[in-house]
C-alpha cells in the first residue's frame, strides 16, 4: 500500500515536470501556429508600392498555393499576405482597380510589393510599361491553405 502511494506521488511529479505548450507550439485546426495567426492579424490592410506582372515564363506552373498559374486569369503574388487573401488593387496612375486573390509568393525583385498575372496587368492598364504604382486594400484575409 505504501509502495502504491509513493509510486503515484512519483508518477504525478514526473508528469507535472513534462513539457508544456509554449507560445509558438499552439496550432489551430487549419495548421497555423499562434505566431502565424498574429502576424496575419497585425499585417497592414493597406499598402502602396510598385507592382509588376508575370506571364509566359510561369504559365501552367504550380504556384505556392498548389494551384496551376494561368496568365489569362486574374491572380496575384505577394511576399507576406496569406495565400487565399482577397485584395483590391488600384493603379494609382490611371485609377483603374481590380479585385483578385493571392495564390503565389513574390515578387522577388527589390522594391516591388506585388506581382499580378498578365490579364490583371492588362485590365489595370500597365502591360506596356511593365510596372506601376499601386494601392493594395485587403478585403478578406486568406487561410494560407495549400491545394493539392
Amino acid at each position: 500500500m505504501r509502495f502504491n502511494i509513493i509510486s503515484i506521488i512519483t508518477l504525478s511529479f514526473m508528469i507535472s515536470c513534462g513539457p508544456t505548450v509554449v507560445y509558438g507550439d499552439y496550432v489551430n485546426s487549419d495548421g497555423m501556429t499562434r505566431k502565424e495567426i498574429e502576424s496575419i492579424h497585425n499585417h497592414p490592410h493597406v499598402q502602396i508600392g510598385i507592382s509588376s506582372y508575370y506571364g509566359k515564363k510561369f504559365h501552367k506552373k504550380r504556384t505556392a498555393s498548389g494551384q496551376i498559374f494561368d496568365m489569362h486569369k486574374i491572380s496575384a503574388a505577394h511576399r507576406t499576405l496569406p495565400l487565399g487573401t482577397r485584395i483590391r488593387v488600384t493603379n494609382l496612375k490611371n485609377g483603374k482597380s481590380l479585385t483578385m486573390t493571392i495564390i503565389d509568393r513574390g515578387p522577388f525583385i527589390k522594391g516591388r510589393i506585388l506581382d499580378v498575372s498578365y490579364k490583371a496587368a492588362r485590365k489595370l492598364g500597365f502591360v506596356n510599361k511593365g510596372t506601376t504604382k499601386v494601392r493594395i486594400d485587403v478585403l478578406r484575409l486568406g487561410n494560407n491553405k495549400y491545394y493539392k
